[in-house]
């Protein structure tokens, strides 16, 4: 496997890690601030791990359909795995991400992979668009937020503003929503057409 594809790999392996970390304590009542402090570094190192693919895909000209096709299948598993942590808290009254928002971001994505299907069926691979890539900086930003959020919460550190800094982490999510269908009607304009034909 190309070196470029190996970084992009770490992002599908960590997401089931960082899943396992975040729920450890909701599930037993053990580990509830140690398992952050080992999930914040692997979620770094995972969305990092979305620029070294590309820069060394570049770099050793390593840039092939298969990664274009494996790059945003493996962000669509690490965000989406993180987008579910963030429906729970440590503390069971709090929930980061509505149910709705999450249900229209997996539309939003499945309907993306399957574009990508399609397209890579007619030998077309598509690439990130800026859309996309805003779209992944979005969701990158929400879930770094909210994760701030759930460090407060099992510090027991909860400020006065909280009600505020929920609303913001909402506000972000909501954000996501409106980013990814906005790229992806961006991503239907320019490669629609291969579905016409079906």
């Amino acid at each position: 496997m190309k070196l470029s594809n190996k970084f992009t790999l770490v992002r599908i392996i960590f997401a089931p890690v960082f899943f396992l970390l975040y729920y450890i304590p909701i599930w037993t009542g053990n580990f509830t601030f140690s398992s952050l402090l080992i999930a914040l570094p692997c979620l770094i190192f995972a969305e990092f791990t979305d620029y070294l693919d590309g820069h060394y895909a570049r770099k050793h000209n390593e840039v092939s359909d298969f990664g274009k096709l494996f790059d945003p299948f493996a962000d669509v598993i690490l965000h989406l795995t993180t987008f579910v942590c963030f429906m729970k808290s440590a503390n069971p009254e709090i929930s980061y991400l509505p149910v709705v928002i999450l249900l229209l971001i997996m539309l939003r994505e499945f309907s993306q992979n399957f574009l990508r299907m399609v397209a890579a069926k007619k030998g077309v691979a598509i690439a990130a668009r800026k859309g996309g890539k805003l779209k992944t900086v979005m969701y990158v930003v929400s879930e770094f937020y909210a994760l701030f959020l759930e460090i407060l919460v099992r510090t027991d550190n909860i400020p006065s503003s909280w009600q505020t800094l929920k609303t913001v982490s909402l506000v972000l999510f909501i954000v996501c929503v409106v980013c990814s269908y906005v790229s992806f009607i961006d991503y239907l304009v320019h490669f629609g057409s291969t579905l016409k034909s079906e």
